[in-house]
Protein backbone atom coordinates (compact mmCIF):
# COMPACT_ATOMS: atom_id res chain seq x y z
CA UNK A 1 0.00 0.00 0.00
CA UNK A 2 1.28 3.39 -1.17
CA UNK A 3 1.59 6.34 1.27
CA UNK A 4 -1.03 8.29 -0.18
CA UNK A 5 -3.33 5.63 -0.29
CA UNK A 6 -2.73 4.40 3.68
CA UNK A 7 -3.24 8.41 3.92
CA UNK A 8 -6.73 8.55 2.56
CA UNK A 9 -7.54 5.39 3.98
CA UNK A 10 -7.10 6.73 7.56
CA UNK A 11 -9.63 9.26 7.53
CA UNK A 12 -11.89 6.56 6.44
CA UNK A 13 -11.17 4.68 9.39
CA UNK A 14 -11.63 7.52 11.84
CA UNK A 15 -15.09 8.21 10.44
CA UNK A 16 -16.05 4.93 10.56
CA UNK A 17 -15.10 4.80 14.18
CA UNK A 18 -17.05 7.74 14.67
CA UNK A 19 -20.18 6.19 13.40
CA UNK A 20 -20.11 3.54 15.05
CA UNK A 21 -19.23 4.91 18.23
CA UNK A 22 -22.68 7.26 17.95
CA UNK A 23 -24.79 4.70 16.67
CA UNK A 24 -23.86 2.43 20.00
CA UNK A 25 -24.64 5.41 22.22
CA UNK A 26 -27.79 5.99 20.55
CA UNK A 27 -28.85 2.30 20.88
CA UNK A 28 -28.05 2.71 24.90
CA UNK A 29 -30.36 5.68 25.03
CA UNK A 30 -33.40 3.72 22.96
CA UNK A 31 -32.31 1.00 25.94
CA UNK A 32 -32.91 3.70 28.89
CA UNK A 33 -36.11 4.77 27.41
CA UNK A 34 -37.49 1.56 27.11
CA UNK A 35 -36.33 0.34 30.78
CA UNK A 36 -37.89 3.47 32.13
CA UNK A 37 -40.74 2.80 30.27
CA UNK A 38 -41.51 -0.86 31.31
CA UNK A 39 -42.58 -2.65 34.06
CA UNK A 40 -45.65 -3.42 36.25
CA UNK A 41 -46.94 0.24 35.76
CA UNK A 42 -45.78 0.75 31.80
CA UNK A 43 -45.65 4.34 30.45
CA UNK A 44 -45.30 5.26 26.81
CA UNK A 45 -41.51 5.61 25.68
CA UNK A 46 -43.11 8.98 24.10
CA UNK A 47 -44.35 9.95 27.67
CA UNK A 48 -41.18 8.92 28.95
CA UNK A 49 -39.10 10.90 27.05
CA UNK A 50 -41.58 13.92 27.49
CA UNK A 51 -40.79 14.02 31.49
CA UNK A 52 -37.07 13.67 31.25
CA UNK A 53 -37.40 16.80 28.74
CA UNK A 54 -39.22 18.19 31.14
CA UNK A 55 -37.22 17.44 33.98
CA UNK A 56 -34.32 18.61 32.31
CA UNK A 57 -35.20 22.33 31.56
CA UNK A 58 -37.00 22.04 34.92
CA UNK A 59 -40.82 22.32 33.73
CA UNK A 60 -43.80 20.98 34.78
CA UNK A 61 -45.21 18.15 33.02
CA UNK A 62 -48.18 16.24 32.72
CA UNK A 63 -50.51 18.41 35.70
CA UNK A 64 -54.06 17.18 34.43
CA UNK A 65 -54.68 13.57 35.82
CA UNK A 66 -53.85 11.95 38.63
CA UNK A 67 -52.41 8.96 36.27
CA UNK A 68 -50.06 11.68 34.98
CA UNK A 69 -48.80 12.29 37.99
CA UNK A 70 -48.45 8.71 38.95
CA UNK A 71 -46.38 8.40 35.71
CA UNK A 72 -43.75 11.18 36.53
CA UNK A 73 -43.00 9.25 39.92
CA UNK A 74 -42.46 6.11 38.28
CA UNK A 75 -40.27 7.23 36.28
CA UNK A 76 -38.20 9.79 37.89
CA UNK A 77 -38.45 8.73 41.63
CA UNK A 78 -38.63 4.56 41.11
CA UNK A 79 -37.31 3.70 37.95
CA UNK A 80 -34.44 6.55 37.10
CA UNK A 81 -32.30 5.76 40.00
CA UNK A 82 -32.03 2.40 39.36
CA UNK A 83 -31.44 2.71 35.57
CA UNK A 84 -28.76 5.27 36.54
CA UNK A 85 -26.93 2.79 38.93
CA UNK A 86 -27.15 0.19 36.08
CA UNK A 87 -25.28 2.50 33.58
CA UNK A 88 -22.72 3.33 36.48
CA UNK A 89 -22.00 0.49 37.88
CA UNK A 90 -21.99 -1.78 34.44
CA UNK A 91 -19.78 0.26 33.12
CA UNK A 92 -17.72 0.52 36.29
CA UNK A 93 -17.27 -3.34 36.48
CA UNK A 94 -16.17 -3.92 32.76
CA UNK A 95 -13.64 -1.20 32.78
CA UNK A 96 -12.18 -2.72 35.90
CA UNK A 97 -12.44 -6.02 33.79
CA UNK A 98 -10.84 -4.88 31.06
CA UNK A 99 -8.35 -3.31 32.92
CA UNK A 100 -7.53 -6.72 35.53
CA UNK A 101 -7.72 -8.61 32.10
CA UNK A 102 -4.92 -6.73 30.53
CA UNK A 103 -2.90 -6.08 33.64
CA UNK A 104 -2.68 -9.88 34.23
CA UNK A 105 -2.67 -10.80 30.39
CA UNK A 106 -4.93 -13.35 31.57
CA UNK A 107 -8.72 -13.51 29.85
CA UNK A 108 -10.44 -15.56 32.58
CA UNK A 109 -9.13 -12.42 35.20
CA UNK A 110 -12.75 -10.72 36.63
CA UNK A 111 -12.77 -7.54 39.04
CA UNK A 112 -12.99 -10.03 42.00
CA UNK A 113 -9.47 -11.57 40.76
CA UNK A 114 -7.95 -10.07 43.75
CA UNK A 115 -11.00 -10.40 46.28
CA UNK A 116 -12.69 -7.16 46.08
CA UNK A 117 -15.85 -9.10 45.44
CA UNK A 118 -15.35 -11.08 48.79
CA UNK A 119 -13.68 -8.33 51.21
CA UNK A 120 -16.90 -6.14 50.00
CA UNK A 121 -19.16 -8.96 50.75
CA UNK A 122 -17.67 -9.52 54.28
CA UNK A 123 -17.92 -5.73 55.30
CA UNK A 124 -21.82 -5.75 53.87
CA UNK A 125 -22.01 -9.49 55.73
CA UNK A 126 -21.01 -8.22 59.20
CA UNK A 127 -22.51 -5.09 59.09
CA UNK A 128 -25.95 -6.35 58.13
CA UNK A 129 -25.02 -8.99 60.69
CA UNK A 130 -24.68 -6.48 63.57
CA UNK A 131 -28.04 -4.51 62.29
CA UNK A 132 -26.07 -1.45 60.92
CA UNK A 133 -27.97 1.20 59.09
CA UNK A 134 -27.86 0.93 55.15
CA UNK A 135 -25.69 3.50 54.76
CA UNK A 136 -23.18 1.81 57.28
CA UNK A 137 -23.69 -1.51 55.80
CA UNK A 138 -22.93 0.32 52.01
CA UNK A 139 -19.43 1.67 53.79
CA UNK A 140 -18.10 -1.07 55.26
CA UNK A 141 -18.76 -3.05 51.74
CA UNK A 142 -16.32 -0.24 50.19
CA UNK A 143 -14.08 -0.42 53.05
CA UNK A 144 -14.12 -4.15 52.83
CA UNK A 145 -13.07 -4.20 49.08
CA UNK A 146 -10.08 -1.85 49.46
CA UNK A 147 -9.34 -3.66 52.60
CA UNK A 148 -9.07 -7.24 50.80
CA UNK A 149 -7.14 -6.27 48.03
CA UNK A 150 -4.54 -4.20 50.29
CA UNK A 151 -4.23 -7.33 52.13
CA UNK A 152 -3.66 -9.67 48.77
CA UNK A 153 -0.80 -6.45 47.75
CA UNK A 154 0.52 -7.11 51.01
CA UNK A 155 1.13 -10.39 50.65
CA UNK A 156 2.22 -10.10 47.10
CA UNK A 157 4.84 -7.37 48.38
CA UNK A 158 6.25 -10.10 50.94
CA UNK A 159 6.96 -12.65 48.30
CA UNK A 160 9.52 -11.46 45.93
CA UNK A 161 11.01 -14.46 44.96
CA UNK A 162 8.10 -15.31 41.87
CA UNK A 163 6.77 -13.76 39.18
CA UNK A 164 4.65 -10.49 41.02
CA UNK A 165 1.58 -10.87 38.67
CA UNK A 166 1.03 -15.09 39.64
CA UNK A 167 1.84 -13.82 43.44
CA UNK A 168 -0.68 -11.45 43.43
CA UNK A 169 -3.15 -13.80 41.49
CA UNK A 170 -2.26 -16.88 43.62
CA UNK A 171 -2.41 -14.43 46.87
CA UNK A 172 -6.03 -13.15 45.77
CA UNK A 173 -7.05 -16.40 45.52
CA UNK A 174 -6.15 -17.22 49.01
CA UNK A 175 -7.35 -14.29 50.31
CA UNK A 176 -10.51 -14.56 48.69
CA UNK A 177 -11.21 -17.87 50.19
CA UNK A 178 -10.48 -17.22 53.87
CA UNK A 179 -13.05 -14.14 53.42
CA UNK A 180 -15.70 -16.47 52.12
CA UNK A 181 -15.26 -18.67 54.81
CA UNK A 182 -15.60 -15.88 57.41
CA UNK A 183 -18.67 -15.25 54.99
CA UNK A 184 -20.42 -18.54 55.55
CA UNK A 185 -19.60 -18.20 59.51
CA UNK A 186 -21.86 -14.97 59.64
CA UNK A 187 -24.59 -16.84 57.61
CA UNK A 188 -24.26 -19.59 59.97
CA UNK A 189 -24.46 -17.32 62.93
CA UNK A 190 -26.95 -14.79 61.37
CA UNK A 191 -31.02 -14.80 62.35
CA UNK A 192 -32.41 -17.11 60.05
CA UNK A 193 -35.57 -15.17 59.58
CA UNK A 194 -34.53 -11.50 59.62
CA UNK A 195 -30.79 -11.38 58.86
CA UNK A 196 -30.23 -14.48 56.46
CA UNK A 197 -32.73 -13.45 53.94
CA UNK A 198 -30.78 -9.91 53.23
CA UNK A 199 -27.89 -11.52 53.11
CA UNK A 200 -28.45 -14.09 50.69
CA UNK A 201 -30.28 -11.34 48.93
CA UNK A 202 -27.29 -8.76 48.43
CA UNK A 203 -24.98 -11.18 48.10
CA UNK A 204 -26.91 -12.40 44.87
CA UNK A 205 -26.66 -8.48 43.85
CA UNK A 206 -29.99 -5.90 43.42
CA UNK A 207 -30.69 -2.81 42.35
CA UNK A 208 -34.35 -2.51 43.87
CA UNK A 209 -33.31 -0.68 46.73
CA UNK A 210 -30.66 1.59 44.80
CA UNK A 211 -31.86 5.56 45.12
CA UNK A 212 -30.59 8.66 43.25
CA UNK A 213 -28.47 9.63 47.12
CA UNK A 214 -26.48 5.93 46.31
CA UNK A 215 -25.48 7.04 42.90
CA UNK A 216 -24.54 10.06 43.56
CA UNK A 217 -22.69 8.64 46.56
CA UNK A 218 -20.42 6.07 44.65
CA UNK A 219 -19.99 8.32 41.37
CA UNK A 220 -16.98 10.24 42.51
CA UNK A 221 -15.21 7.56 43.09
CA UNK A 222 -16.04 5.89 39.82
CA UNK A 223 -14.83 8.92 38.15
CA UNK A 224 -11.90 8.77 40.55
CA UNK A 225 -10.76 5.83 39.42
CA UNK A 226 -11.87 5.76 35.94
CA UNK A 227 -9.58 9.03 35.57
CA UNK A 228 -6.26 7.56 35.17
CA UNK A 229 -7.30 3.94 33.45
CA UNK A 230 -8.60 6.76 30.72
CA UNK A 231 -5.28 8.93 30.87
CA UNK A 232 -3.03 6.06 30.66
CA UNK A 233 -5.21 3.78 28.55
CA UNK A 234 -2.40 3.69 26.13
CA UNK A 235 0.31 2.37 28.66
CA UNK A 236 -1.95 -0.78 29.10
CA UNK A 237 -0.83 -1.78 26.22
CA UNK A 238 2.44 -2.43 26.70
CA UNK A 239 1.66 -3.71 30.05
CA UNK A 240 -0.10 -6.20 28.48
CA UNK A 241 3.13 -7.19 26.76
CA UNK A 242 5.42 -8.76 30.25
CA UNK A 243 6.92 -7.30 33.25
CA UNK A 244 10.27 -7.56 30.83
CA UNK A 245 9.04 -6.05 28.04
CA UNK A 246 7.21 -3.15 29.33
CA UNK A 247 10.35 -2.23 30.93
CA UNK A 248 12.71 -2.25 28.37
CA UNK A 249 9.80 0.01 26.63
CA UNK A 250 10.37 2.04 29.36
CA UNK A 251 7.73 1.95 31.77
CA UNK A 252 7.74 1.99 35.25
CA UNK A 253 5.78 -1.00 36.38
CA UNK A 254 7.20 -0.56 39.58
CA UNK A 255 4.41 2.19 40.02
CA UNK A 256 2.21 1.75 37.39
CA UNK A 257 0.98 -1.42 38.12
CA UNK A 258 0.02 -0.74 41.77
CA UNK A 259 -1.83 2.79 40.05
CA UNK A 260 -3.86 0.00 37.79
CA UNK A 261 -4.95 -2.27 40.59
CA UNK A 262 -5.72 0.58 42.46
CA UNK A 263 -7.74 2.14 39.96
CA UNK A 264 -10.00 -1.02 39.13
CA UNK A 265 -10.15 -2.18 42.56
CA UNK A 266 -11.95 1.46 43.65
CA UNK A 267 -14.49 0.84 41.09
CA UNK A 268 -15.26 -1.87 41.84
CA UNK A 269 -15.50 -1.51 45.06
CA UNK A 270 -17.86 1.73 44.96
CA UNK A 271 -19.81 -0.42 42.49
CA UNK A 272 -20.15 -3.42 44.90
CA UNK A 273 -21.03 -1.28 47.84
CA UNK A 274 -24.28 -0.59 46.53
CA UNK A 275 -25.54 -3.35 44.65
CA UNK A 276 -24.36 -6.58 45.76
CA UNK A 277 -21.86 -8.96 44.35
CA UNK A 278 -22.71 -9.18 40.28
CA UNK A 279 -20.72 -11.54 38.69
CA UNK A 280 -19.73 -11.87 35.35
CA UNK A 281 -19.95 -8.55 33.76
CA UNK A 282 -16.43 -7.65 34.15
CA UNK A 283 -15.91 -11.10 32.43
CA UNK A 284 -17.78 -11.50 29.79
CA UNK A 285 -18.29 -7.94 28.73
CA UNK A 286 -14.97 -7.24 28.54
CA UNK A 287 -14.38 -10.45 25.75
CA UNK A 288 -17.16 -8.91 23.77
CA UNK A 289 -15.65 -5.52 23.46
CA UNK A 290 -12.29 -7.12 22.85
CA UNK A 291 -13.83 -9.00 19.72
CA UNK A 292 -15.25 -5.76 18.50
CA UNK A 293 -12.75 -3.31 18.56
CA UNK A 294 -9.81 -5.90 18.90
CA UNK A 295 -7.12 -5.66 21.73
CA UNK A 296 -6.22 -1.81 21.52
CA UNK A 297 -7.04 -0.90 25.74
CA UNK A 298 -7.47 2.41 23.84
CA UNK A 299 -10.76 1.47 22.23
CA UNK A 300 -11.04 -1.55 24.68
CA UNK A 301 -12.29 0.51 27.35
CA UNK A 302 -14.67 2.97 26.33
CA UNK A 303 -16.14 -0.20 24.51
CA UNK A 304 -16.09 -2.37 27.83
CA UNK A 305 -17.84 0.63 29.87
CA UNK A 306 -20.65 1.25 26.90
CA UNK A 307 -20.83 -2.27 26.29
CA UNK A 308 -21.44 -2.93 30.02
CA UNK A 309 -23.28 -0.02 30.60
CA UNK A 310 -26.30 -1.43 28.23
CA UNK A 311 -25.71 -5.01 29.33
CA UNK A 312 -26.27 -4.53 33.08
CA UNK A 313 -29.57 -2.40 31.96
CA UNK A 314 -30.70 -4.56 29.99
CA UNK A 315 -30.61 -7.72 32.47
CA UNK A 316 -32.29 -5.37 35.34
CA UNK A 317 -34.94 -5.10 32.89
CA UNK A 318 -35.18 -8.60 32.90
CA UNK A 319 -35.15 -9.36 36.53
CA UNK A 320 -37.74 -6.99 37.11
CA UNK A 321 -39.82 -8.44 34.17
CA UNK A 322 -39.84 -11.71 33.69
CA UNK A 323 -41.66 -12.71 37.23
CA UNK A 324 -44.39 -11.51 39.94
CA UNK A 325 -41.59 -11.16 41.45
CA UNK A 326 -38.00 -9.11 41.39
CA UNK A 327 -35.13 -11.82 40.15
CA UNK A 328 -32.14 -11.20 41.53
CA UNK A 329 -29.27 -9.79 39.22
CA UNK A 330 -26.91 -12.56 40.14
CA UNK A 331 -28.87 -15.02 38.99
CA UNK A 332 -29.74 -14.29 35.65
CA UNK A 333 -25.91 -12.81 34.92
CA UNK A 334 -24.73 -16.16 35.51
CA UNK A 335 -27.48 -17.75 33.63
CA UNK A 336 -26.50 -15.46 30.93
CA UNK A 337 -22.49 -15.27 31.23
CA UNK A 338 -21.73 -18.74 31.72
CA UNK A 339 -23.45 -20.31 28.81
CA UNK A 340 -22.08 -17.28 26.23
CA UNK A 341 -18.45 -17.69 28.08
CA UNK A 342 -18.75 -20.94 26.75
CA UNK A 343 -19.62 -19.84 22.93
CA UNK A 344 -17.00 -17.47 23.16
CA UNK A 345 -14.38 -19.83 23.71
CA UNK A 346 -15.56 -21.80 20.68
CA UNK A 347 -15.91 -18.88 18.66
CA UNK A 348 -12.32 -18.01 19.74
CA UNK A 349 -10.87 -20.68 17.53
CA UNK A 350 -12.19 -18.48 14.82
CA UNK A 351 -10.61 -15.36 15.32
CA UNK A 352 -13.28 -13.97 18.04
CA UNK A 353 -11.82 -13.92 21.10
Amino acid sequence: MTPAAAGLRAPRRRALAVSRALAAVAGLAVLVLVALASGKFPVPVADVFAILVARLLGTAHFETTPGDATAQVVVLQVRLPRVAAALVVGAALSSAGATYQGLFRNPLVSPDILGVSAGAGLGAVLGIYLALPVPAIQAMAFAGGLGAVAAVYAVGALVRRHDPVLTLVLAGVAVGAVLGSAISLLKVLADPYNQLPAITYWLLGSLASVTAGDVLAILPAVLLGLLPLVLLRWRMNLMSLGEEEARALGVETRWLRPLFIAAATLVTAAAVSVTGVIGWIGLIVPHVARGLVGPDFRRLLPASALLGAGYLVAVDLAARTIAPIEVPLGILTALVGAPFFLWLLAAGRRGWA
